[in-house]
């Protein structure tokens, strides 16, 4: 991308598109265009189709999405496929109608089919069926892989499409009933400590294991890609790298500097065993993660003492 491009970042007020921006900004770009969802509907395909069209970027990261956890993807099934799949037809139509030079496509891990192998190779997509509670999304990000895809075959558009893991970070949700399991565990252990309670109630056995990755490696990674990597597909981003769930619990706790125990509600229940990515084609195109889990959850500790405590 050259150092004068207008690059517009759909969804900057998000983990992953503010993430993007700190990184654009680092690497001296100056002309970023932003938008919040008040002062440009992305659903409307008439604001969409203005917008465009008055501010012809050259580059586009669609990071914009409705997102949330496994009880608003279940409650909220219609408005996760229908809010999606207007975002990015629209972004996704209209860089193709101003002649955007690159689009890169955000979209998630639940993509895979919920039985997959492990590690989640880019070519088991729809091989299987999806995990039923979060599907709507899953198959609106499906949609946009394969829109992408598709204006590529058709038009000859350089679009691409990446596969984030589970991501934290700066500018996380917090939120105690929807937010995902590391942000929610940051806040668990530190109201423990604050309250000054003996013990920290931990849902499930703590066996799954998960993979995390520093939301700022992952806008390293989008840089880069946009820079290196111009091919049908997608691209999986993350550590190649897990731990369980019980293992990130005692990492919070050490980092929050809570003293009491751990208790396992075995009643709850685990979710899948295991959603590990396998990242060998990010790291053929010769970047890795530099963020290791520990760093990341002090950096995201002392982002959510400042953005929620201390306020």
């Amino acid at each position: 991308m050259e150092k004068n491009a207008k690059i517009y970042v759909a969804g900057h007020r998000g983990m992953v598109g503010s993430a993007i921006v700190r990184k654009l900004e680092r690497e001296g770009f100056t002309n970023i265009i932003t938008r919040g969802s008040k002062e440009l509907d992305l659903r409307s395909q008439q604001a969409v189709a203005d917008f465009f069209a008055t501010e012809k970027p050259d580059y586009v990261f669609l990071a914009a999405a409705k997102v949330g956890g496994i009880i608003a993807n279940n409650t909220y099934r219609g408005e996760f496929l229908y809010d999606n799949l207007m975002i990015q037809n629209n972004i996704i139509h209209n860089s193709y109608l101003n002649n955007v030079k690159k689009l890169m496509f955000l979209g998630s891990s639940c993509i895979y089919p919920k039985m997959a192998p492990q590690p989640l190779k880019e070519d088991f997509l729809l091989t299987g069926t999806l995990e039923q509670t979060n599907e709507p999304y899953a198959i609106a990000k499906i949609a946009g892989i394969k829109m992408c895809d598709a204006y590529r075959d058709q038009y000859g558009c350089n679009y691409v499409s990446v596969m984030p893991t589970n991501l934290y970070g700066y500018n996380d949700n917090y939120h105690p009933e929807n937010s995902h399991v590391l942000p929610a565990l940051i806040r668990k252990f530190h109201e423990a400590k604050e309250e000054g309670r003996d013990k920290v109630i931990i849902w499930g056995t703590g066996s799954p294991m998960r993979e995390f990755l520093f939301a700022d490696d992952l806008a390293d990674a989008c840089f880069y890609l946009m820079e290196h990597y111009n091919e049908a597909g997608l691209v999986n981003i993350g550590t190649g790298e897990d731990v369980t769930i019980k293992e990130l619990a005692l990492t919070v706790k050490e980092v929050v500097g809570f003293e009491g125990e751990l208790e396992f509600d075995t009643s709850k229940p685990d979710g899948t065993p295991r959603k590990l990515m396998d990242v060998s084609k990010l790291h053929s195109f010769g970047w890795k993660h530099k963020v290791e889990l520990k760093e990341g959850i002090q950096m995201a500790y002392e982002d959510f003492l400042t953005a929620f405590v201390e306020r």
